[in-house]
């Protein structure tokens, strides 16, 4: 029973000592983490960011979970214009925080970062975030503020941006539609000029064979030739209901001599002394 106690009370003992030694372990350590914070923000202090860069390193290093190391060197990025990796710095000290100061610090510079950025819509949250944990901090109401609007603007560009594209397909569509139309037209142009052609080359065709049929009629229009001159020495048939040219002359013939007989017989009258009836032209 002795001997059982005896290896309790050791184990404890071991247990305590391996604590102890753990224990001042990480207080060497957060006191290296800040002594390394210290130093490199005397060294941002002085423009010194490399120098500074490499301070906050080793103090993350002796302690990943330093606020202080990750928020610092968040900065530092941040003033060297190194925005993703100053993003990613606040990021890690924003989850690593544990009191509601330095959450609100550390969303606070998020919201800064992001309005470099141009993530506006991000931006607001972070603000929104920052004041959850510090509601009196007018500087976080006021970027907020200026988030919202550079939010607005942004949604709008892209609203306008989105008619503009749809405006562009629409006349693409368009475009693409007048150009079908046009090549329809174009076609059936063509389809309808090559019936033209179609058309005089077969109308040439028939106005060949008229052709090769021509000397058959000119022979046939000279033996007509040759009647009618053979037509012309004949004398000529009077037609029913008419009187040839040699009636008409034999029959003036006649009223010429009648008429020559009436006069004679007229001045043989007046040389007897009797007077002549005549018709009055009344």
């Amino acid at each position: 029973m002795k001997q059982l106690l005896s290896i309790i009370s050791i184990f404890f003992i071991t247990i305590s000592f391996a604590q102890e030694k753990q224990d001042k372990e990480r207080l060497l350590a957060l006191k290296n983490a800040n002594n390394y914070v210290y130093e490199g923000n005397n060294l941002v202090s002085e423009d010194d960011y490399v120098s500074g860069e490499m301070a906050y390193r080793k103090a993350i290093s002796e302690n990943p979970n330093s606020v202080e190391g990750n928020f610092n060197l968040g900065n530092a990025y941040y003033q060297k214009g190194s925005l993703m990796e100053a993003l990613y710095r606040h990021q890690e000290a924003a989850n690593s925080s544990v009191s509601k100061e330095e959450k609100h610090k550390a969303f606070h510079n998020i919201g800064n970062i992001l309005m470099q950025n141009k993530k506006c819509s991000e931006a607001v949250e972070a603000y929104k975030n920052a004041l959850r944990n510090n509601p009196t901090d007018d500087e976080t109401r006021y970027n907020l503020a200026l988030a919202k609007e550079c939010a607005k603007q942004e949604q709008e560009n892209k609203d306008q941006n989105e008619d503009d594209k749809n405006n562009d397909e629409n006349k693409e569509d368009q475009d693409q539609k007048d150009e079908n139309k046009k090549d329809k037209d174009n076609e059936g142009d063509q389809q309808e000029d090559e019936k033209e052609d179609g058309d005089e080359k077969e109308k040439e065709g028939d106005d060949q064979e008229d052709d090769q049929g021509k000397p058959n009629d000119d022979k046939d229009d000279k033996g007509k030739e040759g009647d009618k001159k053979d037509e012309d020495k004949k004398p000529p048939k009077p037609q029913e209901g008419r009187m040839s040219p040699q009636q008409i002359k034999n029959l003036l013939e006649a009223m010429n001599n009648q008429e020559q007989k009436v006069q004679e017989k007229m001045n043989a009258e007046k040389q007897k002394g009797v007077p002549v009836k005549t018709d009055k032209d009344w």
